[in-house]
């Protein structure tokens, strides 16, 4: 299929150059597609109107020329009508009549595909020949019988699907071709994606802070394990939201994963399986279809895991005056079964209005099992035991979206409305035994703490948008948005003591509690262009929230209203010349204290990792500014950014002693805290470039620097200032004969702890504070291999192997008032996957019509 598409573009080069020419002799493809809808001059739909296509050709008798019937049709009860095989390089027109009306001619102009960045010889890409594709599709717009003609102006198509897109707010990465995340899920993807830094527990980190994620521009509840890898297209990385965006929980940005979508007419689908070195499995499988103004598309996932961790971890502390030490020698395995389903319908009620339907579920259920030997020494009395841990943990996510657009006449005037839902449930029982040891390892005790909990979320938007063009290639862009967040929680804990044979209950280990979390926002946005190389956008959000929440088990409730703030943002983009853009970006945001942050209950359901909220959070804001320079020069991009941030209050974890009231030792208690302030600057580059015709080459580095002011902390002094580096290779190489190898790393220095981690299984690997410690250099090298076979290379076999060299180990060294630790890991070393891949599919363009905005040639792709 890419040869034929390759040779259709070779020729369909030739025939515009022969186009120049009067006269010259050729043949004009019939690719071109022209809608839009007949009206009156009081704005009424022309129903049965006759709409023709006529072509001028040179008449071989006379030399002169004439005109010729190509297609006609009646519009239809709306007054819409549709072309689609038209001759592209021609003069065309269209002819108009209805009884009443006079017959008015409105004339055809495709634009010339956009050949631009190519290179004599070179082969164009899918994403070139989208993009050149894109100009033979016309939205003529309401053409107004009588004495009033309208056409609009030649669309302008800006979208292209290079390895890396820049837009005036955001960076996008096409990672739908990466053979290192086959068969895995989206935890995988972000591994390859530049500016992205993935930690030992899947945690995506951008710049040192946790991402707010979204799913196809929309927020979700669900977790990047729960996303198949082989259905993301792209990844949209927003570093400095604009006004549109919340501006609450993405102080580190926006992850956007855009999923793939059906662009073909007529149907096609794929399907994957494979397994792993380590008992996991895989399957995966969509269909899409399109058929007049219908489009669905289906895709079903299931995964068998199997994650192994070995580490240990060693605290040192000083108790009344007497030094002591805990070390813990660490394994576990988590299995599990995860499955995940999404069904989109799609209804083109006219050209321009469409309604949408999708619905999401899964379910997955994980089977933690762990060992851990514990070596506690406290003066000269050293003591041994043994903690084994099983538990099942289950979750059931589901998701509704409904969605409504609507282009007006004038292009890109459109209306959409969405609602969102996304939520789910969930179950966990653990069973925690700690075995005492005496001589000869003899148990002299046993202890058994069960955990029985469940729960449920769910997130709920509703959100409109209007964006109206204006002058200087300008819009305005209006919205609102309302968020409904609610959360319940119920855990009872358990405890035999050691020599009972009855399970009390603790009521200090007991956490049950449900909160209602309401964000209301408006936004307004303006951009537009002065002169040709100078864009802007400047925009200003007004946002409130409120929450409320019970303990269920005390009858306690803690609620709070936050009143309307202002959050501006200003973006300016500067075209220094047609391959050189600069960009400065500033915006303001916030983060406010959630429920669990706040209540102040001490939660000591894992003795290894009790946390306790705290009721006097306030919230914290942040401003960043951003300046990045871009050029392209052949096959290449360069692209370097500057950033700065800077936030008040800010919500850090924080880590103290308290006594357990279940073992009467002194713990570590994980809390939360505002210290006075932090800062978080640094420069980033990212390269791109097709070295060769074979060699695929993309590199990132990341210089930054992190510090948290904590002086207004009793017993603690300020985190210190650390330079981090953080970078990434990954090479594509297209060998003979249908094979390509991907060789990829990453390499992360010693950096402060992340400022936001998210929740993890195991021991103290959550008992980490970012005001408080570090994480030590490491680094990881993965490699694949991929062999394309049968015809049109719709089959592919990929062997993939990750952490080749055992190096992506993690080590996290914290220290404070009385105590110092450091906790590693090392999860699933040297993973070797085994992946199949099948594509089909069948493009019947007299059956299976498009009704939409995107271009139909699209049906020309192979995903």
């Amino acid at each position: 299929m890419k040869n034929l598409l390759t040779l259709f573009l070779t020729t369909l080069i030739g025939f515009s150059a022969l186009a120049q020419f009067p006269g010259g002799n050729r043949q004009d493809p019939n690719k071109g597609h022209v809608f839009g809808k007949i009206i009156d001059n009081e704005g009424k739909p022309v129903e049965f109107a006759t709409v023709i296509i006529m072509k001028s050709v040179l008449d071989s008798t006379t030399q002169s020329p004439k005109e010729i019937v190509v297609k006609a049709q009646t519009s239809e009860m709306n007054g819409d009508f549709d072309f689609s095989e038209l001759p592209t390089f021609s003069k065309i027109s269209l002819k108009v009549s209805s009884v009443g009306f006079a017959t008015t001619d409105f004339p055809i102009v495709f634009d010339k595909p956009d050949m631009s960045g190519m290179k004599p010889g070179q082969k164009p890409d899918p994403a070139m020949i989208a993009k050149m594709m894109a100009a033979f599709e016309k939205d003529l717009g309401n053409l107004v019988l009588e004495n009033d003609t309208q056409v609009l102006d030649a669309v302008t198509v800006t979208a292209q699907k290079a390895l890396l897109e820049m837009d005036i707010d955001k960076k996008i990465f096409n990672v739908d071709k990466n053979i290192v995340t086959a068969g895995g899920t989206a935890v995988d993807v972000m591994r390859n994606v530049p500016s992205l830094q993935v930690d030992i527990d899947g945690n995506v980190k951008l710049r040192n802070a946790s991402p707010t994620l979204f799913i196809d521009g929309r927020p979700t509840t669900l977790m990047l394990n729960q996303i198949p890898a082989d259905a993301i297209e792209k990844v949209e990385v927003i570093t400095n939201p604009s006004a549109k965006y919340d501006a609450s929980g993405s102080m580190a940005g926006i992850l956007n994963i855009v999923l793939k979508k059906n662009k073909k007419s007529g149907y096609n689908g794929m399907f994957n399986i494979g397994a792993d070195r380590y008992g996991g499995s895989n399957v995966m499988g969509n269909f899409n279809v399109r058929q007049g103004k219908v489009n669905l598309s289906v895709m079903g996932m299931g995964m068998r895991i199997n994650n192994n961790v070995d580490g240990y971890s060693e605290r040192n502390s000083v108790i009344e005056g007497i030094s002591a030490n805990t070390y813990q020698d660490i394994e576990s395995e988590t299995t599990g079964l995860l499955g995940f389903g999404r069904i989109g319908l799609d209804y083109y009620i006219s050209n321009r209005t469409s309604v949408s339907l999708g619905g999401v579920i899964g379910g997955g259920k994980f089977s933690p099992e762990e060992n851990i030997l514990i070596t506690n020494t406290v003066g000269n009395n050293t003591t041994l035991s043994n903690r084994l841990s099983n538990s099942t943990r289950q979750f059931q996510p589901t998701g509704l979206q409904l969605g409504f657009r609507h282009s007006f006449p004038t292009a890109g005037e459109e209306l959409t409305m969405d609602f969102n839902y996304f939520g789910g449930t969930n179950e966990n029982n653990g069973t925690y035994t700690t075995n005492y040891l005496g001589e000869a390892n003899q148990i002299t005790g046993v202890q058994i703490q069960k955990n029985l909990g469940n729960g449920n979320n769910g997130f709920m938007t509703f959100q409109t948008d209007y964006v109206k063009p204006l002058k200087n290639n300008g819009n305005i862009e209006l919205g609102v948005r309302a968020q409904i967040n609610t959360l319940e929680n119920v855990n009872d804990n358990t405890l035999k003591a050691i020599g009972s044979d009855v399970f009390l209950p603790i009521a200090s280990a007991s956490t049950n509690y449900e909160s209602t979390n309401n964000v209301y926002a408006a936004y307004v946005s303006l951009s537009g262009k002065v002169g040709t190389a100078f864009s802007y956008k400047a925009g200003v959000r007004a946002e409130s929230s409120s929450y409320k929440g019970d303990l269920l088990n005390t009858g306690e409730k803690f609620s709070n209203d936050y009143p309307v703030s202002l959050f501006p943002s200003l973006f300016l983009s500067k075209d220094l010349s047609p391959t050189d853009q600069l960009q400065f970006s500033v915006t303001r945001r916030v983060n406010r204290p959630n429920f669990f942050q706040i209540i102040p209950f001490i939660d000591y359901s894992d003795s290894l990792n009790i946390t306790q909220g705290n009721a006097d959070l306030v919230p914290e804001f942040t401003t960043s500014t951003e300046l990045s320079y871009s050029k392209s020069k052949g096959t290449g991009t360069f692209l370097t950014s500057i950033y700065y941030k800077h936030t008040n209050n800010l919500i850090t974890r924080y880590l103290s002693q308290e006594i357990n009231p279940i073992s009467g030792n002194l713990d570590l208690i994980n809390t939360y805290v505002n210290a006075n302030s932090s800062e978080n600057y640094g420069a980033e580059i990212t390269y791109t470039n097709k070295i060769q015709k074979w060699w695929d080459f993309t590199a990132n580095v990341n210089f930054y620097n992190s510090r948290i002011n904590t002086e207004n902390i009793e017993n603690n002094s300020s985190q210190d200032a650390l330079w981090t580096t953080f970078g990434k290779i990954n090479n594509n190489f297209s060998l003979k004969n249908k094979w390509v190898i991907q060789l990829s790393g990453d390499y992360q220095g010693k950096t402060n702890l992340p400022v936001s981690q998210g929740q993890s299984f195991g021991p103290p690997s959550t008992a980490q504070s970012s005001s408080q410690g570090y994480i030590e250099p490491f680094y990881g090298v993965d490699v694949a291999i991929k062999k394309s076979f049968m015809k049109n290379d719709v089959a592919s076999l990929t062997l993939s192997a990750n952490d080749i060299f055992r190096t992506r180990g993690n080590t996290q060294v914290s220290s404070g008032d009385g105590f110092s630790q450091t906790y590693y890991r090392l999860s699933n070393p040297q993973q070797i996957k085994l992946n199949f891949s099948f594509r089909f599919g069948q493009m019947d363009a007299s059956m299976f019509k498009k009704k939409g905005n995107a271009s139909s040639m699209e049906g020309m792709q192979m995903q």
